[in-house]
């Protein structure tokens, strides 16, 4: 079944009518958004102030801290390449700023306790020109908490990934940013400065209807941090090789490790986490992953909902009023609810593995009953047979093992134990034994099963 790319009239009024209200009730000169399904921009609309004339979803402005999204894939690209890991400490590969002891995954998250801002003047309002080296980005006292204790969003944490990558590829963080991402993703349309069309940067006055022009600075050894310049089309794109992976740029593994939570925004909460250079937002029951951007003048939110195959981006060129991440996100409530992906048909494997076959069905970890499927993917996914309980997805490793995707298994070997004849004896899963029977004689459990086996309680 062939499934229209354009959605139906009553959504696309309804998204109209969310930009029309954000744009109205924000008092934004301008306010460009689109949406995108599967990769393919399915809308865009805007609303402006000037009389006859509308941005569309290739006009650029300036996308703020969406940029450490793109310098988090430059970073992973390293690691990929085996040039470094990402527990190495800065120190290996960016030896005497002062905050070498900080590792790169700590920084791509957040958490090397270093401040939020430059010392001195208001970085985003003020030339680069007084921020010459790192020494002037940090400045005497870097940081602010202990290392890795706490998440702490850092502006200059990114600086540091942006030179970084400058050092280990011996060009500047543009030029790699240029060649790696933004011409193999055709991004043509993301740019360090500003390229016709773009729009202009604004002040709202909060109390008066009127403007002032605000300044658009070239952020210097700060540009990984927020320098971009991007269109929605572009940035809808962009969302769609996050969920996916580009074998040109970064692996779908890749980008699946950008969009796990990597620290919480607040300890213990996963409804605001971090990822690697990504955020990750749990709203109405979605897993919403992207990024929040703003520079005076501009402010934007970039959102993608794998599980519903959306993404959403709101571009405005006002410095504060309209809450851009919103309602980007509300674009996709939208999308999602009236109009939710349709599945692809349900089809039989094209082959498989007979010795899968003997392994899928329930086992048991003591006394709980869990599940273990086959999936389309050549994997398997563990969980509880009924209820709730822990629930993970596990790639193949080519030798009859798998690894955990996700879950509490994360990371862990799961792999069938064989008899010397052959046939299985069990499921060990990082020290669990998982077995066909509860405690059955003869089992491999742990501290041995009572040789009486189950018994009633006596009268």
């Amino acid at each position: 079944m062939t499934i229209p790319a354009e959605l139906l009239p009553a959504t696309r009024r309804a998204l109209l009518h969310r930009i029309a209200v954000a744009q109205r009730d924000g008092r934004a000169p301008s306010l460009v958004a689109a949406v995108a399904r599967d990769g393919e921009l399915v809308w865009s609309g805007s609303r402006t102030s000037v009389e006859g004339h509308g941005p569309d979803e290739d006009v650029q402005y300036r996308i703020g801290s969406i940029t450490k999204t793109f310098t988090a894939v430059l970073v992973l690209r390293l690691r990929d390449e085996g040039l470094l890991d990402l527990g190495d400490p800065l120190e290996k590969h960016l030896p005497g700023t002062g905050a070498g002891e900080v590792t790169i995954a700590e920084l791509l998250a957040h958490t090397g306790g270093l401040a939020a801002e430059t010392p001195g003047e208001w970085w985003e309002r003020s030339s680069a020109t007084l921020r010459p080296t790192l020494a002037e980005v940090l400045g005497e006292q870097p940081f602010r908490h202990p290392v890795g204790r706490r998440h702490h969003y850092s502006n200059p944490g990114y600086t540091l990934l942006g030179s970084l990558v400058a050092a280990v590829r011996g060009i500047t963080w543009e030029e790699a940013l240029r060649r790696e991402v933004l011409q193999p993703l055709g991004l043509t349309r993301t740019s360090c400065t500003p390229e016709a069309p773009h729009a202009g940067g604004w002040a709202v006055h909060p109390y008066a209807d009127v403007l002032l022009p605000e300044p658009s600075q070239d952020l210097g050894l700060m540009a990984p941090a927020g320098q971009l310049w991007s269109t929605a089309r572009d940035l809808a794109s962009f969302a769609f090789f996050l969920a996916t992976g580009d074998e040109r740029v970064l692996s779908a593994e890749s980008v699946r490790e950008m969009r796990t939570p990597a620290a919480p925004v607040v300890p213990g909460d996963w409804e605001a986490s971090y990822g690697l250079g990504t955020q990750v937002l749990r709203r109405d029951g979605r897993t919403l992953v992207g990024h929040t951007g703003s520079l005076p003048g501009f402010v934007a939110g970039l959102w993608l909902c794998e599980e519903d195959g959306l993404a959403a981006a709101t571009l405005v060129n006002c410095t504060s009023g309209v809450p851009a991440p919103t309602v980007a996100a509300d674009l996709l409530k939208i999308v999602a609810e009236a109009e939710p992906r349709i599945p692809a048909p349900w089809r039989p494997l094209a082959d498989v593995d007979a010795g899968m076959l003997e392994l899928v069905g329930p086992w048991y970890w003591g006394t709980q009953v869990v599940a273990l499927r086959l999936s389309a993917d050549g994997g398997v996914d563990l969980g509880p047979a009924a209820g709730g309980g822990r629930r993970s997805r596990f790639r193949p490793n080519g030798d009859g093992t798998w690894t955990g995707l996700d879950g509490y298994y994360a990371g862990e070997v799961l792999q069938a134990v064989r008899r010397p004849d052959g046939s299985v004896s069990h499921l060990d899963l990082g020290s669990f034994v998982f077995t066909r029977e509860p405690y059955g004689q003869n089992t491999p459990v742990p501290g041995g099963v009572d040789a009486e086996g189950w018994r009633g309680l006596p009268r």
